[in-house]
């Protein structure tokens, strides 16, 4: 049986953190995109390349703040659904205890680089993302 959930962890970095100290609001969508971006090449589908996708659709919901101290954040990618074109994916960011950070989703959408436009999941795509919806 698939997991429902891909955990990825980050190391945190300097130039992640904002002057107050904690981790700068746009260094969140960075691990959200390298947890994606891991999730997908962990498919093991040949045609479910990270370049295959175009970001459509980002919310994020910051709960506490990470610091450079927390030395990492566990990021947590659920397939929420899928489409035909796109897929919506939940999630997580974590403090090294398991306190939630952030929660948010994003949208991705089946990408055609030679077409410039959206393009259909393929079946492979749609088996795959199905097995890990949750």
């Amino acid at each position: 049986m698939t997991s429902p959930e891909f955990r990825r962890t980050i190391t945190l970095r300097r130039r992640d953190m904002d002057e107050l100290g904690h981790a700068n609001q746009a260094a969140y969508h960075e691990f959200l995109e390298e947890a994606r971006a891991a999730f997908i090449a962990d498919l093991g589908v040949p045609d479910a390349r990270p370049d295959a996708y175009v970001l459509a659709r980002v919310e994020l919901d910051y709960r506490r703040e990470v610091r450079l101290a927390h030395g990492t954040v566990d990021v947590v990618v659920r397939v929420e659904r899928v489409g035909g074109r796109s897929l919506t994916l939940g999630h997580d960011v974590l403090q090294p205890d398991g306190t939630v950070a952030a929660t948010g989703r994003t949208v991705i959408v089946g990408w055609d680089g030679e077409g410039r436009c959206a393009r259909d999941l393929t079946p492979g795509e749609h088996a795959a993302l199905a097995a890990h919806a949750t």
